[in-house]
């Protein structure tokens, strides 16, 4: 081999190598939420045979997202109670875990209980589908924030410490599904959407836990998605889709900027999707979806709104890539919308077996140039990012039949997937 050829190979493998650790995805879908990893290198198939770097047993079930800061990755999770949807048990026995996995090895270094804030909502209906940990941790390097529903927001140390643990309500909102949105980080302020237990949007100090500012709105019952951060005039917000209304929330002080009627109905759990200075909005039980240009104060129905649309994802998070809006409905329908009229461009089902509850709870990605999209019993979806949808790959874990009801964490060349059993470390091959 020549040493120019022999260079070449050694440097590749030593950039690939640290492309590998030199990326974080500190929050749900990724760094500012925007579930892309545009500079991944990734494996296009794996298995519990094929570029399976570890599979690391946890404590008990979750639908959470992993997260990633450096060499640790961070997932929450909770046992003690509804673990068997029929014989769920003592629901005063429930208890929530946070734990930092070794991002080698897959070795948990540490784990960090809550016991339950009483009364918690049973184990039944929609609750039971995902569970009692659904909240994406967030990672500023210094701390660990996760919500806990009515048992609070935690921050937690590097050494597994907690810090401090604030409520943000326990109330239950009719029918009791429970609380799924995850915190997001902004400067100095932890933002938390408490519509479940308080109707409320809160943002809290990160160092202290106390409250900074709280928006109160009886328009956010059943507004489920994770609160979208975005900067309009130089002035950072916090919009969040709830029926009926999209809002948006100063993330200084709390005060509503500018609201705007949509038509979407019932309980919308999707995130709001941001791309090119518009917001686009999704769910609902009859369903829809919405676009709003960015910038506008007070009431903007007419001023701002751009298109709707009758197609809509009731459970994920659309993706926005090259003014295309992608998603997997819960029943296993990919979505292409072009996001500059709304228009579809591509609708397929998939090929999955019927039963076992909805399709896909999880939110797809960008990867690189693929859309990675996990469903709960039929493994992983790797397509082409292009308007017509192209199926690469579907990779399944035959041995685990348990849910994947978490959208993946992907740093670097490696993906992180979790289920109900395991959490697993996916690499190129070596």
């Amino acid at each position: 081999m020549r040493a120019g050829a022999a260079l070449w190979l050694t440097s590749g493998a030593i950039l690939i190598a640290a492309l590998a650790q030199a990326e974080d995805w500190p929050r749900f879908r990724g760094p500012n939420g925007a579930a892309k990893a545009v500079n991944a290198i990734i494996s296009l198939r794996w298995s519990e045979q094929e570029n399976l770097r570890w599979k690391t047993p946890l404590p008990g079930p979750g639908a959470s997202s992993p997260i990633v800061y450096d060499d640790r990755v961070y997932v929450t999770c909770y046992s003690g109670y509804g673990i068997d949807r029929e014989n769920p048990g003592e629901v005063a026995k429930l208890v929530r875990h946070l734990l930092a996995v070794d991002r080698a090895s897959g070795r948990i270094e540490w784990t960090a209980d809550f016991p339950a804030t009483q009364p918690e909502d049973t184990c039944k209906g929609f609750l039971a589908e995902h569970g009692y940990a659904s909240n994406t941790p967030a990672t500023d390097g210094s701390y660990i924030y996760a919500f806990l529903g009515k048992s609070g927001v935690v921050a937690v140390d590097l050494a597994g410490n907690t810090v401090w643990q604030t409520s943000v309500g326990t109330g239950s909102v009719e029918p009791h599904w429970g609380s799924a949105a995850s915190v997001v980080l902004h400067d100095d302020k932890v933002i938390v959407n408490a519509s479940d237990e308080s109707h409320s949007i809160w943002a809290l100090d990160k160092t202290t836990g106390r409250e900074r500012w709280r928006y109160e709105d009886e328009r956010l019952k059943l507004a489920v998605g994770t609160p979208a951060l975005v900067s309009a005039a130089a002035v950072p917000q916090v919009v969040i889709a709830c029926p009926d209304h999209l809002l948006a929330i100063s993330a200084e002080t709390g005060k509503l900027v500018w609201s705007a009627e949509i038509p979407i109905d019932d309980n919308i759990a999707p995130s709001v999707t941001v791309g090119d200075d518009v917001v686009y909005a999704t769910g609902g039980l009859e369903g829809g979806s919405v676009a709003v240009r960015l910038g506008g104060q007070g009431d903007v129905t007419n001023s701002h709104v751009l298109w709707t649309s009758r197609h809509y994802s009731y459970i994920g998070t659309p993706v926005f890539h090259e003014r295309h809006l992608y998603w997997i409905s819960d029943r296993g329908l990919a979505y292409c919308l072009r996001a500059t009229d709304g228009e579809l461009t591509h609708r397929e089902r998939l090929k999955i077996k019927e039963g076992a509850g909805r399709a896909f709870y999880a939110s797809p990605l960008l990867v690189g140039d693929k859309l990675l999209a996990v469903s709960r019993y039929h493994g992983a979806f790797l397509f082409e990012a292009g308007p017509r949808m192209a199926l690469v790959a579907n990779n399944i874990f035959q041995s685990d039949d348990s849910s994947f009801g978490a959208t993946p964490a992907v740093a670097g060349s490696e993906i992180f997937l979790r289920s109900d059993n395991f959490l697993y470390c996916i690499g190129l091959p070596q």
